[in-house]
């Protein structure tokens, strides 16, 4: 009988103890555009006595990183930092191990785009490990039933045609983007034809994020 390694039932539980709950977007931007996200803090104070109460671990490793520096419209500097990482999934029990590998990006003015290119890592490598639900899975006595709304088959629409909706990730460098170069949100939106930045498309994405460096399209 092959016994199994305790690595994959720490995680395999961990999973299941987030699973009712999740982690939802309760915090709110509202520089530029406002939107909902969860932040690294939201996925540390979920995690920490689930991996402790599970005896596992996670050893973070940064194997990669490149920084370009570009520059805003107002003749700052912006520093779009990648990063490759891999993580240990460790149970202290029997020592058995699990590598995870993702990537993180980020931009920031500032010194701290590295941080926030390891937080998107290590925050991606446990939503996708664990599989975590991004919304609590509320009893149905707490559920409310409305009417659709029009974004509501906007998105619909979307999926049935094999679209999907930007990432958090990108809908906070498209954020950034609009505040550093000062497009008018507004008139973007207008542009763009949606009602808020997390309607656009991954497909769409690329093209949005030109016409914002391209402040003149956006701006009449």
């Amino acid at each position: 009988m092959i016994e199994t390694k305790k690595v994959y039932q720490a995680i395999v539980n961990v999973a299941g103890l987030l699973a009712k709950e999740g982690i939802a977007k309760d915090k709110t931007c509202t520089q530029g555009a406002s939107y909902k996200f969860r932040g690294i803090d939201d996925v540390y104070n979920a995690l920490a006595p689930f991996l402790a109460e599970n005896k596992l671990c996670i050893l973070p490793r940064m194997i990669a990183k490149s920084c370009v520096e570009r520059t805003s419209a107002k003749g700052n500097a912006l520093f779009y930092t990648t990063v490759e990482a891999e993580f240990d999934f460790v149970s202290s029990e029997d020592g058995s191990t699990h590598t995870v590998r993702t990537f993180g990006e980020a931009m920031d003015s500032g010194d701290k785009g590295c941080n926030k290119a390891m937080s998107a890592a290590y925050k991606y490598a446990a939503f996708q490990s664990f599989c975590i639900p991004t919304e609590g899975d509320n009893d149905t006595e707490n559920q409310a039933h409305e009417i659709k709304g029009d974004s509501q088959t906007k998105q619909e629409n979307n999926d049935k045609k094999g679209m999907s909706l930007i990432s958090n990730d990108q809908l906070i460098v498209m954020n950034d983007e609009i505040r550093e170069r000062d497009v008018d949100i507004k008139k973007f939106l207008v542009y763009a034809g949606v009602e808020s930045l997390d309607k656009i498309t991954t497909e769409r994405y690329p093209s949005m994020i030109a016409a914002i460096r391209a402040k003149s399209k956006v701006a009449a």
